[in-house]
């Protein structure tokens, strides 16, 4: 099954994750603040999810309507594993 999400954007995100966890590593590195880098771990946390909410939703508006139109169960229980997955 193909997949439609703007693969463009996600990739956009997930770069600008990238170079945040970067920082936060100099910033450990550096000896700073450790109340300074929670708060940067925790919008590094925001924006995963926040990526990976952008996939689910493709996901499901795309994929998950054609699996239910056309039977796909196993698409259905893929899914579900992954949503498990993602919540954890």
């Amino acid at each position: 099954m193909a997949h439609h999400h703007d693969t463009e954007q996600v990739v956009h995100r997930l770069s600008r994750i990238i170079g945040h966890l970067e920082a936060i590593r100099r910033m450990v590195e550096q000896g700073q603040d450790c109340s300074k880098v929670l708060i940067q771990l925790a919008a590094v946390k925001a924006a995963v999810n926040s990526a990976g909410k952008v996939i689910l939703k493709d996901h499901i508006n795309h994929c998950i309507v054609e699996a239910v139109e056309t039977g796909n169960q196993k698409a259905l229980e893929d899914l579900s594993s992954a949503i498990d997955q993602f919540i954890k």
